[in-house]
């Protein structure tokens, strides 16, 4: 599994890019619709699931585990799929669409990182992304009546934070990669 994430350690770098830019427009523009950021959370999502599916693909050419990437994968198209068939229904079942997401991922990469765990010292930084997806699912769940503009502060929150977790995950796998080159 290291082989195949350092050698693509730039798609973990878009993909924390991507959260990352999500979160700074869910700051920048909390009083706009929800309707944009249930656009903007089904978009992420879509580009999440595809670069998992990616990553599945190139593992399993690899011979190397796979399975946590489909699922990650699978679980992020199907939530973009939910969102673009109704924005409504997202926005009604929004809190619930993210906690279930969050919290499915977030196990998918601590499994990623326990598997890592037997090649990369310092694997921290995929099991703090899937600590905080999951206490994001969580809290999600807890408070579902908090009101939107917290809701969309916090998952800018968890957004930025994931996404400079997931850049620094690239960076330590890029030298990792740099380095048995």
């Amino acid at each position: 599994m290291i082989s195949v994430l350092a050698r693509n350690w730039w798609a973990l770098m878009i993909r924390g890019i991507a959260a990352v830019v999500f979160g700074v427009l869910a700051f920048i523009w909390p009083g706009a619709t929800i309707v944009a950021i249930g656009v903007l959370f089904g978009a992420y999502a879509f580009v999440d699931g595809v670069f998992a599916i990616v990553a599945a693909v190139r593992a399993a050419e690899a011979h190397e585990r796979w399975w946590p990437f489909v699922i990650e994968g699978i679980v992020g198209l199907l939530i973009a799929a939910i969102t673009f068939y109704d924005v409504a229904i997202t926005i009604f079942a929004l809190f619930f669409t993210i906690a279930a997401w969050a919290f499915l991922t977030g196990i998918m990469e601590i499994a990623a990182a326990i598997e890592l765990r037997k090649t990369l010292a310092n694997e921290g930084w995929l099991i703090l992304g899937g600590v905080l997806s999951i206490l994001f699912g969580i809290l999600m769940v807890w408070r579902p009546l908090a009101g939107a503009l917290a809701v969309i502060w916090i998952i800018g929150a968890y957004a930025v934070i994931f996404g400079f977790a997931m850049i620094g995950l690239s960076l330590r796998l890029r030298a990792h990669h740099e380095a048995t080159s």
